[in-house]
């Protein structure tokens, strides 16, 4: 079905939520009662980006997160290989093999990835995306029912 040109992507708003949980609740309710939601669209408006920082970034913490990462590496490889060891003192040598050698290089790897941001960016943070509103919006032809049914569930709650 192609959309007209004043219809707004995904249809007509049947419901408007402060939270994605909110709105992801209001799909599940008309999924419960049968409402043909493959015609419901969830759309978040106003975005903006949240960088939450979480600790100061030292060249200890920077070697010590490369070898750990390189660590995990080293001893999936190890263990990939230590399959194909015939006896059981060659797998674990196999495997600790792997873990050392991915535990250096993570390491290197780690250092080298601090030196190259030369001191501008010294913190770790985890970033986000969030809305302000959630919009669900629907196919036309199914809007006044999805309406109806939203309207008696927030009723109940």
């Amino acid at each position: 079905m192609s959309m007209s040109v004043s219809m707004p992507l995904g249809g007509v708003q049947v419901g408007s939520y402060d939270s994605y949980q909110q709105a992801q609740a209001a799909v599940d309710h008309l999924s419960d009662e049968k409402f043909p939601v493959e015609n419901v669209t969830i759309i978040g408006s106003d975005l903006r980006m949240i960088e939450r920082v979480t600790g100061r970034l030292t060249w200890g913490r920077a070697i010590a997160a490369g070898a750990a990462g390189g660590a995990w590496w080293g001893l999936f490889v190890g263990l990939l290989l230590g399959i194909f060891a015939p006896t059981g003192t060659s797998w674990i040598s196999s495997v600790l093999t792997g873990l050392l050698i991915g535990l250096v290089f993570g390491a290197l790897f780690g250092a080298m990835g601090y030196a190259a941001t030369r001191g501008k960016r010294d913190f770790t943070s985890v970033s986000q995306v969030t809305a302000s509103r959630y919009d669900v919006m629907c196919d036309p032809s199914q809007a006044e029912n999805a309406r109806v049914i939203l309207a008696r569930w927030s009723l109940r709650n």
